[in-house]
This record gives C-alpha cells, sequence and structure tokens, in this order.
C-alpha cells in the first residue's frame, strides 16, 4: 500500500494474517475442550459480523463434538465497549468469551473507555475477511466510479453508512477511500451503525446512499439481488463475486477486516488454556472450515499470547491511523 507511513504500516499489518471430526459422545471430554455452561457474548445487535462469527462458532462447536449447549446473547452499545465492559466486570470466569474484532479496537479509541481489550484475556483470532462497498438494487449507482464521481463532487450529501462505530472498520474503510479519492475525510458524513443488520435496512430504505460492512455479512443479500455490489476493499477480487477492487477502481488503498474472541481478566491457566485448545480444535474441524468458505472469510488463526501481541499492535495503529485522517 503506497500509504504514508502510519497508514502503510497498518494496513500490512492488516494483510498479515484445528484433524478430522471427533468421534466422541459429544462432550468433548476425550479433547479437553469440553467448558460445561459456557456463554458466548456478541457486543453488537443481531445479523453482524460479530453475531454471525458467535453463532456459526457455537454451532461447528457443537457439531464437531467439541463441546455442547453454548449459549450465544447480545449486549450491544457503544460499538462493542459495552460488551467488553461487561466481559472485565466478570474476573476470574472462565465459562464466558466475546466475540469481537477490529471495531472494538476503534471504538475503545472513540468512546475513551476505562476499560480496553489490554484488561482481557487474548484467546484467539479466527479470521479476516475485506470489506464491501454495496448500495440498494434501486440506487442510481450501478459502479464503484459513478459512485465515486457524485462522492467527489458533495462528499456531505452522500451519507455512507457502516456496521461499526468511528474507528471501527465500517468506518476506516471508507475514511481511507475517501483519502485516496482526494475527499478530506472529515466531509465525510458517515452514519453509524451497531453492526450490520441494523446497517441493512437502511441500505435497503436508502437512509444511506451507499453501505460499507464485511463480505460474510450480505452475501445472501447480494446473491438475491436486494443488494448491488460495487466493489471489494482488499488486494484481490472475491472469488464468485462480480466485483472490482477498490485499486481497480483507481483508488490507492486496501483494507482488510479480522475477528477473534476473548474472555475476562483473571483466568487461571488452566481456564485459559482450555478456551486456547476449544479454538484451536474448532479450527481444525471439517465444519469451520466449510463455515470459512460459506461466508467468505479467510483463516487467520493466531491463538492466546500471539493473539494478546497483535491486540496491542493493533491497537496502537489504530490510534495512529485515527490520529492521521484527523478524526
Amino acid at each position: 500500500m503506497r500509504l504514508s507511513t502510519p497508514l502503510a504500516l497498518f494496513g500490512a499489518a492488516l494483510l498479515v494474517l484445528v484433524g478430522p471430526p471427533l468421534l466422541s459422545t459429544g462432550s468433548g471430554s476425550d479433547t479437553g475442550t469440553r467448558i460445561p455452561g459456557l456463554r458466548f457474548m456478541v457486543p453488537n445487535t443481531p445479523g453482524g459480523g460479530y453475531d454471525i462469527t458467535a453463532r456459526t462458532a457455537a454451532k461447528n462447536a457443537e457439531e464437531a463434538g467439541l463441546t455442547t449447549d453454548i449459549e450465544v446473547f447480545n449486549l450491544p452499545g457503544a460499538g462493542g465497549t459495552v460488551g467488553l465492559t461487561r466481559l472485565v466486570g466478570e474476573h476470574g470466569n472462565g465459562r464466558l468469551a466475546m466475540s469481537m474484532g477490529l471495531g472494538v479496537v476503534g471504538a475503545v479509541h472513540t468512546n475513551k473507555t476505562p476499560k480496553t481489550l489490554a484488561d482481557t484475556t487474548p484467546i484467539a483470532r479466527l479470521t479476516m475477511e475485506q470489506d464491501i462497498v454495496v448500495v440498494g438494487k434501486d440506487s442510481p449507482y450501478r459502479t464503484i466510479r459513478e459512485l465515486l464521481a457524485a462522492w467527489k463532487k458533495d462528499p456531505g450529501k452522500l451519507p455512507v453508512g457502516g456496521g461499526s462505530s468511528p474507528g471501527g472498520p465500517d468506518h476506516l474503510a471508507p475514511m481511507l477511500m475517501a483519502q485516496a479519492a482526494g475527499i478530506p475525510p472529515k466531509s465525510v458524513n458517515y452514519v453509524p451503525f451497531d453492526g450490520g443488520g441494523e446497517l441493512l435496512a437502511s441500505i435497503l430504505g436508502e437512509k444511506v446512499a451507499f453501505g460499507v460492512s464485511g463480505v460474510g455479512e450480505y452475501l445472501d443479500q447480494i446473491k438475491a439481488g436486494e443488494l448491488r455490489l460495487l466493489a471489494v476493499t482488499g488486494a484481490e477480487r472475491v472469488p464468485g463475486l462480480d466485483a472490482p477492487t477498490l485499486r481497480e477502481a483507481g483508488l490507492d488503498t486496501e483494507f482488510i477486516n479480522w475477528r477473534g474472541i476473548v474472555a475476562p481478566p483473571g483466568l487461571s491457566d488452566a481456564e485459559r488454556d482450555k478456551l486456547v485448545v476449544l479454538a484451536t480444535k474448532l479450527r481444525e474441524s471439517p465444519q469451520w472450515r466449510e463455515s470459512l468458505k460459506t461466508h467468505g472469510w479467510n483463516d487467520a488463526f493466531l491463538p492466546g499470547e500471539r493473539f494478546g501481541a497483535f491486540l496491542a499492535e493493533q491497537d496502537r495503529r489504530v490510534g495512529s491511523v485515527l490520529k492521521e485522517l484527523g478524526l
């Protein structure tokens, strides 16, 4: 990416990136992955990327016989920091985990929350995926170049919606797009939504001119013709989708999102290790590998302390990008 130093480093970091089914009784007792009463928190509304990731992971873990009866619940608010605060408050609770990603990193910065991801127990980074630029089926913009031409003329009159609060991936992607297009990021009319589910209704209802979200969130709507896909934000086209990259559209930028799992602080080594092993065995399962294909996710597995180091790096780089963009 040929951007100034902090943005180039950020983009490079984002672009860096579990045996056969277990023939057990379904309890996970043979592998040490069974966690009775495990709850999986989603820090935004149903239908968004964190929600889809959590529910897919829970379903696949049960199908692979790793554990049983995982409860997935939503606790939305403030870009994921309401859930983060709850998680940190559950000190020592080895039966709770939270689906999260780059959006929570950004929300911590923009909301100036006292609790950060450094206060959690990192379990694993699971996936990376491209963001997509979409409009409703009745939108006047049929190509990304048409959209960019109108956006450059009057940025404030073309609201862009994203399923994350300022500082999150669906905010950073259009800001980097604007910068590459010669549009001052501060002039962008960004409308945040608490997850891709809320954003979808506004795109379909033409409350925003276009939306930016993860590729896995809107595949069904794109295939059904409800949404028109204009571009993908990564370095390469997404197989099976007829859309150019931002670079093909003349924008010298690219962007990749990621998602993972964290747990409360204060876990014993045994509790932490059991969650890491569960995530590792999930990643090895054929059920999860099939889900990666279904949702257009890329495997980006990074367990335990290595994920913790990645989180610290992302925190520093998001801060640098927000500062450089004047946001």
